[in-house]
Parts: C-alpha cells; sequence; structure tokens
C-alpha cells in the first residue's frame, strides 16, 4: 500500500500520525499522505483521490513539499550565510562543502551557470577498519550529483562561505550512499588536521540513541544555527526529487522532527543538511538530510525537518561515532587498608585526575619516595588528635562537607556519577 502511494508523482509522503481536522488534532490515529498540492476531490481524476480509509485506517491528507536541505550559490555570486568562519579545529555543526562546481540548468535553479554547494559537517565519525577519524555528513552535500566521484576534495568553510581551493581543503571524499534508508556521506581527514569530537554549541557527543515519539532534541546547523525540536515520528516514508542525474529517491523509516517554536522558529533551513540531530544529553539519533518547504509562506518553511536514523547511518558507511573516552583505572593500593581510586578523562584542556582515599586508620605511606601521613576520618582517633588536626571541635564536620561537595562539584563537571568511583 505504501509502496503505491510513493509511486504516484502527487505523493511526496507517507506516516503513522494523529489525525488533524480543521487545524485540531482528532486523537485519532491515521495514515497521514503528504501531497505536492491538496486540491478537492472535484478537481482530481479517478483514482487520484485518497481513500477515507485504507484496510480499515482513516487517512489524512496533508499539503508539505518535502525538499533535501543544502544551499548553493554561483561561482560569481557566493555571498556568506550565518555561520561562514573558518574553524581551526574540525568538529560537528560546521560549514563545509565540495571544491568542485556544478553545472545547473532552470527549472533547478534560477539561471544557466556554474554552482557551488554548502552543507554542514554533522560530527566526527571513526572508520571500524582503519580507526582513522573521518567527517560525516550527507550525501547530497558531499557528492551533489551524479558526476562525484572518491577523492574529490572538501573545504571548510564552504566555497559559498567564503572557503577556497586548495587553501582551505581538510580532507576527501572517502565513501558515500544514497539509499532506502539513509543518504549520507563521510570525508577522510588530511594528515595533520585538528579533530575534536564535539558538535559547537552542544559539546562532546556522549554516544547514540534510537529517536522515540516524543522525545526533546536539538542540532546545530551552518545556516540555522542551534534550534530544538520534538521528534513526532521514526517511521516516515519521504519521496524526493535530488535532480542532478540521482532523480527521486524514497527514503522509509525516517526521523520527522517538528521544531519547538517557544525556542526556535525553524529547526532547520537550506545548508544545515549533514546536522546530526542529538538528545539533551548529547547522544546522536540521526542525520539531517530534508526539511518541508512551503510556497508562498516562507516562516512555515523548516518547521519539519527529516534525519536517518543514526544506526543505518553508522552501518551503511561502516563508522561510528567519535566519543571522547572515559578511562577508569583502578590502581595498586598503597597500602592494604586502603584503596586508590583515580580516574582521567580526555577533554579539551589539562587533563584532570581526581583521588578517593578511603581509610579507617591513619597511615604514613610512600609517593615519590616522600613520606606523607593520611589522617584518619574524624570519627576516629583518641580525644585530642581531630583538635589538633582540623582545629575547633566541630570544625571537622564543615571540613568534610566542604571536602565532598567539592569532590561532587568536579565529579559533575566531569560527567561522573559518584566522585569516589
Amino acid at each position: 500500500m505504501e509502496d503505491d502511494l510513493l509511486a504516484r508523482p502527487e505523493i511526496n509522503g507517507v506516516d503513522i500520525g494523529e489525525k488533524i481536522t480543521g487545524g485540531a488534532p482528532t486523537g485519532t490515529l491515521a495514515i497521514i499522505v503528504y501531497v505536492q498540492e491538496k486540491k478537492s476531490p472535484e478537481e482530481l481524476e479517478d483514482g487520484e483521490v485518497i481513500p477515507p480509509l485504507i484496510d480499515g485506517i482513516p487517512t489524512d491528507v496533508v499539503e508539505e513539499r518535502v525538499v533535501p536541505h543544502p544551499a548553493f550559490a554561483e561561482v560569481a555570486a557566493a555571498v556568506p550565510q550565518i555561520d561562514a568562519a573558518k574553524y581551526p579545529t574540525l568538529l560537528g555543526g560546521i560549514s563545509m562543502g565540495p571544491c568542485r562546481s556544478i553545472h545547473l540548468e532552470p527549472p533547478d535553479v534560477p539561471a544557466s551557470g556554474n554552482y557551488v554547494f554548502t552543507g554542514t559537517l554533522g560530527a566526527m565519525v571513526v572508520d571500524r577498519s582503519t580507526k582513522a577519524r573521518m567527517a560525516l555528513t550527507n550525501f547530497h552535500v558531499a557528492c551533489v550529483d551524479a558526476g562525484w566521484s572518491a577523492g574529490d576534495t572538501m573545504t571548510q568553510p564552504s566555497r559559498v562561505d567564503g572557503g577556497s581551493c586548495p587553501a582551505d581543503v581538510f580532507g576527501t571524499l572517502a565513501r558515500a550512499a544514497l539509499s532506502t534508508h539513509i543518504d549520507g556521506a563521510v570525508v577522510g581527514i588530511d594528515a595533520g588536521a585538528a579533530t575534536d569530537c564535539a558538535i559547537q554549541d552542544i559539546g562532546a557527543v556522549a554516544g547514540q540513541a534510537a529517536a522515540s515519539v516524543g522525545l526533546t532534541v536539538r542540532k546545530r546547523g551552518r545556516t540555522t544555527g542551534l534550534t530544538y525540536g520534538t521528534v513526532v515520528s521514526v517511521d516516515a516514508s519521504v519521496s524526493i526529487d535530488y535532480g542532478d542525474g540521482l532523480g527521486v529517491r524514497i527514503l522509509k523509516n525516517q526521523i520527522r522532527v517538528e521544531v519547538d517554536t517557544t525556542k526556535s522558529a525553524k529547526f532547520s533551513d537550506h545548508g544545515d543538511s549533514g546536522s546530526v540531530v542529538v538528545t539533551d544529553d548529547r547522544k546522536v539519533v540521526g542525520l539531517l538530510f530534508a526539511g518541508n518547504d512551503v510556497p508562498g509562506n516562507p516562516a512555515l518553511s523548516g518547521t519539519v525537518a527529516f534525519a536517518n536514523p543514526i544506526q543505518f547511518v553508522l552501518d551503511e558507511l561502516d563508522v561510528d561515532l567519535c566519543v571522547p573516552p572515559v578511562l577508569p583505572i583502578r590502581t595498586k593500593p598503597f597500602d592494604p587498608r586502603c584503596t586508590v581510586f583515580v580516574t582521567t578523562r580526555v577533554i579539551p584542556c589539562e587533563p584532570v585526575i581526581s583521588y578517593a582515599v578511603p581509610c579507617t586508620l591513619p597511615r604514613t605511606v610512600r609517593c615519590f619516595d616522600n613520606p606523607i601521613d593520611i589522617p584518619r576520618p574524624p570519627d576516629f582517633g583518641p580525644p585530642g588528635v581531630l583538635s589538633a588536626i582540623y582545629g575547633v571541635p566541630g570544625a571537622h564536620s564543615a571540613f568534610w562537607q566542604g571536602y565532598y561537595a567539592a569532590l561532587e562539584a568536579v565529579a559533575r563537571e566531569l560527567g561522573e556519577s559518584d566522585p569516589t568511583q
């Protein structure tokens, strides 16, 4: 049934969702059919009318165009937009694009000419075979059309945003896929280029997660920056015309995100393609590749976005997300009755090492050949010891409260759940 609907040129998407009548939700689950232009039954030919029920399930016809979200400009007229910055360290959420220009003709563009394209470097990933770091983006950002080939050079920022080749080249196209589940590509990073497993304005990637309906998410893209939304579907099917020799492609089981209008006017726009969609705790759920387009009402365009589920992307491109490692190390105790834990985390500043030494007896230990007296906790020991070490009676309570509060603050800063582990 879904394939039959998507085969019709006037239909560009099929989903399961709540039926809307008169602009208000009805609470009824329905098959949502998205069309280029909504018409009355009288304007349609026989066989074009969507029946009110399909297999006993109500239908809802919604007018919505879905388009890829790269941006482009003529070579001679390229004007930087939004975040056109050159970043000394490659990370997610920044401008990128291919060095090569593409010759386009109307109606795809306003005028015949050579065009350059831009999109977003979504996140850093790691090749599963070589363990080399790579940049993740969309197929239609890095490849653009059917004339692409492995080895195409990529620049940051894009040529649309003032980047130049070879001066701003950061890597070469390694592999790409435009399939029934993903619109993705990975770029090999040139030797010597600095990289960071983080997303601009969001922070270090904490892993991946499966999207679910109702999940609050955000993304950082080259055009609209940091925006917020909510997942409204995880099984959308969309039909998109990629043009340029690629034609119409149908992508299934896609994530549909609607903007949170209390925080953002749009969720994405042209140039945001390639962004990754992440949760509040910085876990990646999808790779943004398209959004809605409302002719005659640009304010509503970009309020809906579509993303490939991240697991499909990683598996088809044979990569894993780049995540800063957490390295817990339990060392040999200084004393049989004292256990020492050392926790290190790789972060983009000086390494932080935290120590916790729970003991029940005072001990003199050696560290780098220097004897150190470690006092026992204040609940132990003969009278007079506490005042000698901590001052007047009662002062030790404030000392330990402050000490553990400091430990907890450091642990929160490092993302640890327990400062002694």
